[in-house]
């Protein structure tokens, strides 16, 4: 049997809202600087205390939460190691303590580099030139049944919230046209979207082109259900706000769809 092979999560650049937002992340970082400095790297190789190795550990954790896991910037620093120069078998103690102290100035050089990218970024927000995703979010038109329940909690700061409540309302919108209160989730999209008799319906169904809309619309709505409400019930993923908009915008239009279904 031929091994699946899983394709990479693709590279998801953060994207902050405000400059306050970029500040505190600029702090976390300068925190991490402040700890690599104040490590005595002599201590830890002599002794094998383990405290480079945990400064190391906070480093990429850091770099891992202020720029998100599929960033570009994790991406290529997720194995920063305190370590620079070659690498010998027997090396002496003073060699590895001189290879760690260089690993120390370059990780250093490389959170400062951090620091300056966040900084430009805060500067293309303070001038306009980036918008955050909360600026535009009610430039997206938003099916009013999923407006009224994600925009105050994206907008407070609690964007996966506002996804699993746009999917809610979703699914309660579909009960509502249709009138099958009696089912839920999957189920419910299934029997109110079936290509053989819908409650509602997208289209005449007097052709193959038109019964295979329906079927198609109806595994876009039964998707919805099993992978956007059903997860957020429970832990729905985290992810740059961007992505949470997306969903929000393709609940909004399953809801436009509802909206415009024929009952039958």
């Amino acid at each position: 049997m031929v091994k699946k092979v899983t394709a990479p999560p693709p590279i998801e650049e953060r994207v902050f809202q405000s400059p306050d937002e970029i500040d505190f992340a600029i702090k976390k970082v300068e925190r991490r600087i402040t700890q690599l400095q104040a490590l005595n790297v002599a201590e830890a190789v002599l002794t094998d205390n383990g405290a480079d190795v945990v400064v190391r550990s906070d480093v990429r954790a850091t770099i891992r939460e202020v720029f998100g896991p599929n960033s570009p910037e994790f991406k290529e620093h997720q194995h920063l190691e305190l370590w620079a120069g070659p690498t010998f078998v027997d090396m002496e103690s003073a060699a590895i303590v001189l290879a760690r102290k260089r690993g120390v100035t370059q990780a250093i050089g490389i959170l400062n580099g951090l620091i300056n990218r966040l900084r430009e970024k805060r500067e293309d927000i303070s001038s306009g030139m980036a918008q955050a995703p909360s600026t535009y979010f009610d430039r997206l038109n938003l099916h009013p049944r999923i407006l009224e329940v994600s925009r105050e909690r994206f907008l407070d700061g609690y964007p996966w919230d506002a996804v699993f409540a746009a999917s809610k309302a979703l699914v309660n919108y579909v009960k509502d046209r249709s009138g099958r209160h009696d089912l839920d989730g999957a189920a419910l999209m299934r029997t109110v979207f079936s290509r053989n008799a819908p409650v509602l319906a997208f289209n005449d169904l007097k052709d193959q082109t038109d019964t295979d809309e329906q079927e198609g619309m109806m595994h876009l709505f039964e998707g919805a259900a099993l992978a956007i409400r059903n997860p957020g019930g429970h832990s729905f993923p985290e992810g740059p706000d961007q992505r949470a908009i997306e969903y929000i915008s393709l609940l909004s239009l399953l809801a436009y769809r509802v909206q415009e279904a024929k009952k039958r």
